[in-house]
């Protein structure tokens, strides 16, 4: 009788998702994958090439071709021939799982070459795998946080954060308006005005946490302007202002060497959070960070102490994206990968969409109405072009968008198909 109930409570709400226009729906099944010889060969194609198609993907019940347009695999490394051989030989010698959390009998080589390939990459001190970016997020701040701590955090940061700090339940939290510096400041001024006051509430720690790159928009965050603000008012606080940026959409993405959003601004946070499961085309987060920091979270992050790591075959290949990166080749993936941004940016901005100018591949194209979003992801359906419309809440209302992410396994002539649908739309419904 109660799940009944249940039922009746679950389904009244879903119901309440779908008049909001918030409910997600039925997921699309891709069951296989048609790629070029190009992609097959792990190179990039050359100038005929380009003017073919990309990878098209199928869906369940249906026999169409569809142009992914919705992937965060920025770099095209989930399909490279050097990333599957590596994860398909580790998986022959050490099986494909871990077998049991990481302090019992689940930590292999593979974890700790990744590891430490990986806080060389960022040039710190230690880092530690999660089991997904999010698990990463959940996992850092909580052990971080105490009820001496302040916790400010853009207005638009992920879901993980939001969630985390209301996990973490701090003494005080603020927020400041997107990207909007001088709020920051004044945060941190008043917070510092009422320590020296004493105020019966000391705050000793202040976390200042921002995404890099705000994945429903593409655009950074100036990690450079408030690293220098916090270093401005530090001092006023017993245990300091500690600076965390998730980068898992700028690493690998952004930067001239695809180290993010601190290599674009030319900074440093203290603590950085990132994903091998966007542009590295693998599985898992991470934290990296000095050795005193990622050792204590080892101790006491339980999204790390009672969850099973990536198994041992993912680690390699995350490895071997790393090599990727950090080749030649990883540097011409980067230059397509900003030539066809740029290239679809123009082309909305051609056609008359609104759109967010930026060098990351997430491209939005702001429709700012509910019911045109939903029409033009269905426009882009028809038209075998797979990309995701976002309405309230997942972004505020006013700000509904068709989120475009361009990566390298595109070709000129995919961007080229997808702004003639787009324009096809504009003639249909304005003439």
């Amino acid at each position: 009788m109660s799940l009944e109930q249940l039922n009746a409570y679950c389904t009244s709400k879903l119901s309440e998702l779908s008049e909001k226009g918030a409910q997600k729906g039925i997921e699309k099944v891709i069951t296989r994958i048609f790629t070029s010889d190009w992609i097959r060969q792990g190179r990039l194609p050359d100038a005929e090439e380009d003017k073919s198609f990309g990878p098209r993907y199928f869906l369940a019940g249906d026999e169409n071709a569809y142009l992914l347009m919705n992937s965060n695999s920025y770099l095209g490394l989930s399909m490279h021939p050097q990333v599957i051989a590596a994860e398909e030989k580790a998986a022959k010698e050490f099986g494909t799982g871990p077998g049991a959390v990481r302090f019992i009998s689940g930590t292999y080589a593979p974890h700790v070459e990744l590891e430490n390939r990986l806080a060389a990459f960022h040039q710190r001190e230690s880092a530690m795998i999660y089991s997904a970016a999010y698990a990463t997020v959940m996992g850092v701040l909580p052990p971080l946080i105490d009820d001496n701590t302040l916790v400010i955090s853009d207005q638009l940061n992920h879901n993980s954060i939001i969630n985390a700090i209301r996990l973490c339940r701090p003494a005080q939290k603020a927020i400041y308006k997107h990207l909007d510096m001088a709020e920051l400041e004044r945060i941190l001024r008043i917070s510092t005005s009422n320590n020296s006051k004493g105020n019966k509430l000391q705050i000793k720690r202040i976390l200042v946490i921002t995404d890099g790159i705000f994945s429903m928009r593409g655009d950074h965050a100036p990690l450079n302007k408030i690293v220098d603000l916090c270093r401005k008012y530090e001092h006023h606080f017993a245990d300091g202002i500690i600076t965390i940026a998730d980068d898992s959409h700028g690493v690998g993405a952004f930067g001239a060497t695809g180290r993010g959003v601190e290599e674009y601004t030319h900074s440093k946070v203290d603590i950085l959070i990132a994903t091998l499961g966007k542009a590295l085309g693998v599985n898992g987060g991470y934290v990296t960070a000095s050795k005193p920091v990622i050792d204590y979270l080892r101790e006491t992050s339980p999204f790390y102490i009672y969850s099973n790591p990536i198994t041992p075959s993912e680690a390699r290949a995350a490895t071997k994206s790393l090599d990727i990166l950090e080749s030649s080749e990883g540097r011409e993936r980067l230059k397509k990968l900003r030539t066809l941004t740029k290239r679809f940016e123009i082309g909305l901005a051609e056609l008359g969409f609104e759109t967010i100018p930026g060098d990351h591949p997430v491209t939005p194209l702001l429709v700012r109405d509910t019911q045109k979003t939903a029409q033009l992801t269905r426009h882009l359906h028809n038209n075998k072009v797979l990309a995701t419309g976002l309405n309230y809440p997942v972004v505020p209302q006013g700000e509904e968008e068709i989120r475009f992410q361009i990566n390298v396994n595109h070709t000129v002539r995919d961007i080229d198909y997808t702004l003639a649908v787009l324009d096809n739309f504009n003639i249909a419904h304005y003439g």
